[in-house]
């Protein structure tokens, strides 16, 4: 690798040659402030924050898109870029709704922390706007845009145009007159947005945020009338603990269940059982479409906001998604189902409460197919952040925690199930059922590990049984948009596809904890929450869906066998084709 050597605030630098000005100053341990710049999400230079003195040059430059070359010398911390800094910071601050201690980002805000490191502690400009508010947009099951905390950054405007492809959202109007939104001033629930939340955690402020139903939840739990039972999903237990201080990637399995219990939940499931139901059901039709001739390739369906982004973008694949349900919703169905059945309890008194990384979620549980005998599978959503919100409230010290088990009957889950939320966990989980059933023989565990990994398109053939099955898996919507054009044009041909929503799957969803931009120019937040999981899995004594002893009781007692008359009519659902705009 050529490098290029140059000089920092009077320090020998030496960064591989491409590298901007931002990129050389962190390797150097030297920070440099920003607010527009989001690694590989949005690079423009725009809101100024990150300036510097470059000798030689006629003004200041914004370090994040100045590429360095040999003998340069920058100065990050000269007089002239602090003034410059603190005035552009004070304009900015001018302008923005400043009730940052009744904001869901206090304390999390990089505006917030940039004011306290830069030493801001008067406002010297005020807003010829100061008087008017933006109306604050909550249409959106999953979303809400407060455009009075906008910083016109537009990482969001990035990360739905340019890495998911959606385009739903973009600057409008001109001066002071600037603002994010849909075209024709329409509500996200207006529009073919997807849900996926990727704006939310790419905003440094709080302008986005998911519509908070805790209170629904409360409310439920304090009903003496109803019997609330909740379940969280595997990417949940990589990420919550940094909430509350903890190393990314720690798996808190065990004190997530102990701080549900004492929050007042009747009953604590896990999600992965859900997933272990979701492979025995996906991956027999997996098995019948490639031994008889149906529609190809089969494409997973556990995402809601890659069901959404098909629905509006590309229905002609519709009829290839799996008709099985999402684990938490297959799971839903099953407690209002057999569960009630087994415990004698009314499944119109049942509250089933989902604890998901993704914004998403909120939508799919709202949707009329997602339902049986006139109930919702699942009837209330709430993300990462919102349960992290709930154990604060209660007072619980979550580091403090002991470890604790979730409930019978479904306390048992598998590694399959818990891999669920990584990209290629889908894919992975099913092959080892897959190659089981039709193999006739116990398949390592690890056999299928090639689909692992964060590489956005990842492609593979596997020889199961005497068949090639070819398989492929993206994550996140433009690699999904790349896929499937692909297929439709006839360039690549799979048998089995996995397609996630969320860059790095459900670990990085729009529902988990925000982590501020310094952070992601560190470290591979997707990869560490990842590992959590496959470390998991690799602890767990059984690692096969087709071999959780839960799983053969709810077919022997209830459902019969996979792809049965009854798991069709509570575990399956259909798509619908909307409108583009």
């Amino acid at each position: 690798m050529e490098m290029v050597n140059l000089k920092i605030n009077g320090i020998d630098v030496s960064a591989p040659k491409g590298s901007t000005v931002l990129e050389a100053a962190r390797l150097a341990n030297i920070d440099i402030p920003t607010l527009c710049y989001l690694k590989d999400v949005n690079q423009i230079g725009s809101c100024r924050m990150c300036v510097v003195e470059i000798k030689g040059a006629r003004s200041l430059q914004a370090a994040c898109v100045y590429p360095i070359n040999e003998g340069m010398e920058v100065y990050t911390n000269s007089p002239l870029v602090r003034e410059s800094r603190k005035t552009t910071l004070e304009l900015i601050l001018s302008n923005h709704d400043k009730a940052c201690l009744t904001c869901v980002r206090n304390r999390n805000c990089e505006l917030q922390s940039m004011a306290e490191e830069l030493g801001i502690n008067e406002l010297p400009y005020e807003s010829s706007e100061s008087g008017s508010r933006a109306k604050i947009d909550d249409l959106s099951p999953s979303i809400v845009r407060d455009n009075n905390k906008c910083i016109l950054c537009r990482r969001c405007v990035s990360v739905c145009k340019n890495v998911q492809t959606v385009g739903v959202i973009d600057a409008k109007q001109r001066g002071f007159a600037t603002n994010i939104g849909c075209a024709f001033d329409k509500s996200l629930g207006e529009v073919a947005c997807v849900n996926c939340g990727q704006c939310i955690v790419a905003c440094p402020v709080g302008a986005l945020y998911e519509k908070d139903d805790t209170a629904k939840v409360w409310d439920a739990i304090h009903d003496e009338t109803k019997y609330v039972v909740v379940q969280t999903a595997p990417a949940v237990r990589a990420a919550l603990g940094e909430e509350f201080g903890m190393e990314i990637g720690t798996p808190v399995t065990g004190k997530m269940v102990a701080a549900l219990r004492r929050l007042g939940f009747s009953k604590v499931f896990d999600t992965d059982t859900g997933a272990d139901l979701t492979i025995m059901e996906e991956g027999t039709e997996v098995i019948d479409r490639i031994t008889n001739g149906g529609k190809l390739p089969v494409i997973t369906s556990c995402s809601p906001g890659w069901v959404k982004f098909c629905e509006h973008n590309y229905p002609e694949f519709l009829d290839n998604l799996s008709s099985a349900k999402s684990p938490h919703e297959m799971f839903g169905a099953v407690i209002k189902s057999y569960y009630a059945e087994k415990e004698g309890i009314d499944p119109k008194t049942i509250v089933n409460v989902s604890i998901m990384p993704c914004t998403a979620k909120k939508f799919e549980a709202g949707r009329e197919e997602l339902s049986h005998n006139g109930l919702q599978d699942v009837d209330i959503v709430l993300t990462t952040r919102e349960l992290a919100r709930m154990i604060k409230e209660a007072g619980i010290d979550f580091v403090k925690l002991p470890d604790e088990e979730f409930e019978n009957p479904f306390g048992a889950a598998t590694g399959a199930g818990v891999i669920f939320g990584a990209t290629g966990g889908v894919m992975e989980a099913a092959l080892r059922t897959v190659a089981d059933v039709l193999s006739g023989e116990s398949v390592p565990e690890d056999s299928y590990n090639v689909v692992r990994g964060t590489d956005g398109i990842k492609r593979a053939e596997v020889e199961i049984a005497g068949k090639t099955i070819r398989a492929a898996v993206a994550h996140g919507l433009g690699n999904a948009r790349k896929l499937l054009d692909a297929i439709k044009a006839g360039e690549e041909t799979y048998d089995f596809v996995e397609i996630m929503a969320c860059p790095g799957g459900c670990v990085t969803g729009g529902g988990q904890p925000i982590v501020p931009a310094k952070v992601h120019m560190d470290i591979d937040l997707k990869a560490k929450r990842a590992k959590a999981l496959y470390t998991e899995d690799k602890s767990l004594p059984i690692r096969k869906s087709h071999e959780n002893p839960v799983i053969k009781k709810l077919y022997d007692e209830y459902f019969e066998k996979p792809g049965s008359h009854k798991a069709h009519e509570l575990l399956h659902t259909h798509y619908v084709k909307r409108d583009l705009y």
